[in-house]
């Protein structure tokens, strides 16, 4: 625990004006482009929806700067790969962390609801200004522009259309990159962004319906019903099952955040030590590979060259996961405990604030001023929590580098050659 918190404080000590300065950037450009989005969104609900995952990005760009910018203070990720001197390694390095941090950071953004206020701040900014217009149009006796207002997408034509140009756009970058003009990178990441974002919408909306056919089925009843016959037959069996059920959700809610944000650094952090990645040794792992490397050539290699392209965008996730088993149980529990007090943190600090500030009228002062503490707490508290994930990578680099000198060291055919070789390539 003593060296997570060493790491973390080293980390924020030396970095947190720029921390803070990323923050606050990436905040208020992300705002900009949501009612940027709904505008034009109240003319052309497609312009609109094109323009959203800019403002995601607006967030995404933030946060990669944040970790990127305390990547010197990380002693164990400096030793394996030193920061690039050179601007235009510098630039690529970047390109390429935003571009394989775009699907993990949107399916956090999504699940953690993010992505619904962002839904919501667009749907209520384009109602807004679609209501000026026909307000404007009846005081002009002209006639306003028809159409839906709305972000809610389902697989369609227009959205299919979109998911594969933009798709087949981010794929013709990655296979001719240098035969392409050099601003289509920049593209590349917008394009990256639509089809991610447009999947998840999709995927998430049909989740939806999906789940609302199962729950008007007469069986899911049946079940429900059976469930509370038990339950008012066996009250202690009932009490014991929903303490079993609070205790899971508490633990999910507690464990799953700190994890997702130590999967996204894992990529973050990850596209810098190719050479260092950690081994995936799990015997269901080992077993499938067998299976796999069964298949005749010619079909495993058009399996692989058919998946790749999908695939590509998990191996970094899976590395990410990984390391975190390899760290072990310990540390992992310092981190999420540490990541909880930082959350809780969040919640004192407001407290604190709104109870010196004392009463005040709702109208004239919390509907000012209310937007603007919740900038100023997390002006505070983001980077201190990027701190500890950042924190909490390097140490578990350290001990996955830690466990594999030792067991190059104890392997009999690995000898002294071995561990001098990953020596050198720290």
């Amino acid at each position: 625990m003593l060296t997570l918190l060493a790491s973390t404080w080293r980390v924020l000590a030396g970095h947190w004006p720029a921390l803070v300065a990323w923050y606050l950037a990436g905040y208020l450009l992300h705002f900009a482009l949501i009612q940027l989005a709904g505008y034009v969104g109240a003319y052309t609900p497609t312009g609109g929806i094109l323009l959203l995952p800019l403002a995601i990005l607006a967030r995404l760009i933030a946060f990669v700067a944040m970790f990127l910018v305390v990547r010197d203070g990380l002693r164990e990720l400096q030793a394996i790969a030193p920061v690039p001197q050179a601007a235009a390694e510098r630039r690529a390095t970047f390109l390429n962390t935003l571009l394989a941090s775009i699907l993990p950071f949107f399916a956090v953004y999504a699940a953690w609801g993010m992505l619904q206020d962002d839904v919501i701040a667009y749907d209520f900014r384009a109602l807004q200004v679609r209501s000026d217009i026909s307000w404007q149009a009846i005081a002009n006796q002209t006639e306003a522009p028809s159409g839906a207002v709305g972000s809610n997408l389902t697989l369609d034509a227009v959205t299919g259309v979109l998911i594969v140009v933009a798709f087949a756009g981010r794929w013709a970058w990655k296979k001719w990159p240098k035969k392409l003009p050099a601003p289509f990178s920049v593209l590349a990441v917008y394009l990256e962004a639509v089809w991610v974002l447009l999947s998840i919408m999709v995927i998430k909306d049909a989740l939806e319906a999906v789940n609302g056919w199962v729950d008007t089925r007469v069986g899911i009843q049946w079940a429900l019903d059976f469930r509370e016959w038990v339950s008012a037959q066996l009250i202690p069996v009932a009490w014991v099952w929903d303490g079993v059920e609070w205790f899971i959700g508490q633990l999910a809610g507690l464990v799953v955040e700190p994890l997702a944000w130590l999967a996204i650094a894992g990529v973050i952090y990850g596209q810098a030590i190719a050479a260092e990645k950690p081994k995936l040794d799990i015997a269901l792992y080992k077993r499938a590979r067998t299976h796999v490397e069964k298949v005749p050539t010619l079909l495993r290699r058009m399996l692989g060259q058919l998946g790749a392209e999908f695939t590509s965008r998990f191996t970094p996730i899976i590395d990410a996961i990984v390391l975190m088993w390899r760290a072990g149980p310990l540390l992992i529990g310092t981190f999420i405990l540490l990541y909880t007090i930082v959350l809780a943190g969040d919640t004192t600090l407001d407290y604190l604030i709104t109870r010196i500030i004392g009463p005040q009228s709702r109208v004239d002062f919390w509907l000012v001023v209310s937007d603007a503490l919740v900038v100023v707490v997390a002006l505070i508290i983001e980077p201190i929590r990027i701190s500890v994930v950042a924190g909490a990578y390097d140490t578990s680099l350290g001990a996955l580098r830690r466990y594999r000198i030792v067991e190059a060291a104890t392997t009999p055919t690995g000898g002294q050659g071995s561990t001098e070789n990953l020596m050198n390539d720290g």
